[in-house]
Formats: C-alpha cells, structure tokens, sequence
C-alpha cells in the first residue's frame, strides 16, 4: 500500500513526494531513477527497507514504521560546487532535520562529523562503561552520486531517523536512541518529513547561492557536537585496513572537511572516516 500524506510544500522543490510501505533501499531505487533522468525533488520515503544502507556498505535495519527513512534526489548545477564539497549537501539535511526535530520534540540534536545525529545520553554513568562514548545516535545520513563524464549529474542523499522505538536493542544500549524514547511521546513522522523537507528547501537553495558555503559551515559549527572534542578518527585505507588516529578536533574547512589537532601538534585533515568522541580522562 502506498500512501503520499504530505501536502503543502507548493514552495519548495519537492512536488513528487512517494511513500510505500515496503522497500529495499530508498536510495538504492533512487538512484536508479536519476540514471533515468528522473527530475531534481522527488523524494522517496519508506515505512520499512530490507536492504537499507550506511556508509561503508553498513546495513540499516528498522522494523516497520519505528523509523523515518527518507531518501532525496537532487542535481545542483555543476558549476555551483566543488566534488570536493559534496559532504555539504549532506549537511544541509542534517542541519535542516535537527531544525525540524527542534521544533517537533524540542530535542537539542547535533551533528557528529560526518553524518550521524547526536545527541547527549540523558544521564551519563558516574564509571562509564567502555564504549560508551558519551552520546546516542538518532539518525545516520548517506549521500551517494550518479557521475556523467567528470561531473556530478545527480545527488541522492537518504537519512534514517529513529522515530518510535519500542526500546533500545541490547547490542545498541549505549550507541543509539529514538526520538519517542527521549521526549516521551509518539513521533508524528508525516508532520516530521514535510518540516524537514520544507527546512531542506531553504538551506538547499542557499546553499548554491553565492557566499553559501559560509554560510552554512556557519551553521555547521555551532551545530557540531565533534568541534573542541578529543577524538579517534579510523580511516579505511587503500589497502583494506584500518587506520586509527586521535587528537583534537579544532575545525571544518571549506569542503566540510574535518581538521584535527594530533598530540605533536601537527595538523590532520579528515575527508572520510569513522569519529569517535573520547570522553575526558578523570583528573
């Protein structure tokens, strides 16, 4: 059964707006579309995925309707942006979800670099238990392109919100939470999407304007709960394996980049890797 609850977004860009109940992957299936030439907006949202993904190949699993998984389609012009800068967009929608979150919940979320929403455990153990890093995962977000040639023709960008949990798996006890679970009340995930979609709109059509990306990364940084944390930063490398580094994160550059501070003072700069928040040592 397919069902489109979400009306009254005349004003943004997102005119075909599909909700089915069942799925592989949201983002799989649009990106199949925009290889089709499907036009920039539609948008695509499931109550349930069988093969949904995360970055790394990860498998994202939700029973139906405990989750908002929602995917985008998107074709910003070329010359509006750097390859380099697509993390951006991603960032767009997780600033315009944590907006739409606020407003719905009255939740403080917050992004972790580079992808995950965030947000603090309400009361943190007095002897924290080891790998447990201080936060609980809300939402993960996952952009993925089509390449014609050289260029970017298309942007998918699909997020998964932890909406109504029933309660937190075992394996994910202090890792991940959902909404309903914090403010104590059922999440309205119509009103949810059309919020995020209408927010999304707006830092979207910024986001290619000039002066933009500064905009944004504005944003970003006050919205950052990795900024001015001690972190472990693993990175896959060519070969296959695990590269594991630890420092300071002390900034976002231009392209949505993470900067960190290693103990030897050098500077390292992070384009793609797994973030982990170091809680303090104990003085």
């Amino acid at each position: 059964m397919e069902r489109n609850p979400i009306t009254d977004l005349r004003e943004t860009r997102f005119k075909s707006v599909e909700w089915v109940s069942e799925i592989e992957s949201t983002n799989t299936e649009l990106l199949r579309r925009a290889r089709e030439e499907a036009p920039e907006g539609e948008v695509l949202i499931a109550d349930i995925q069988t093969a949904g993904r995360g970055r790394r190949g990860r498998v994202w699993e939700a029973p139906a309707g405990t989750s908002l998984m929602m995917s985008i389609l998107l074709r910003p012009p070329p010359a509006a942006f750097n390859i380099s800068q697509i993390s951006l967009f991603t960032s767009a929608l997780a600033l315009a979800t944590i907006s739409a979150i606020q407003e719905l919940t009255a939740i403080t979320v917050q992004v972790k670099w580079p992808n995950d929403l965030v947000t603090d455990p309400i009361e943190l153990p007095t002897n924290p238990i080891d790998g447990d890093f201080g936060y609980r995962k809300i939402a993960g977000i996952l952009t993925e392109t089509v390449i014609v040639g050289r260029e970017v023709n298309a942007l998918v960008i699909g997020i998964g919100i932890n909406t109504d949990w029933p309660e937190v798996p075992p394996h994910l006890e202090h890792k991940a939470s959902s909404l309903n679970l914090i403010c104590g009340k059922k999440t309205d995930r119509d009103l949810l999407s059309k919020k995020i979609l209408i927010n999304f709109e707006k830092r979207y059509a910024a986001l290619l304007e000039i002066g933009g990306t500064t905009k944004l990364l504005r944003e970003l940084k006050s919205n950052s709960a990795t900024l001015h944390k001690q972190v472990k930063v693993e990175m896959l490398t060519a070969a296959e394996s695990i590269s594991v580094i630890e420092g300071t994160a002390i900034d976002i550059d231009n392209d949505g980049q993470l900067l960190i501070r290693l103990a030897n003072g050098d500077e390292k700069t992070i384009n793609v890797g797994d973030v982990h928040h170091l809680r303090p040592l104990p003085r």
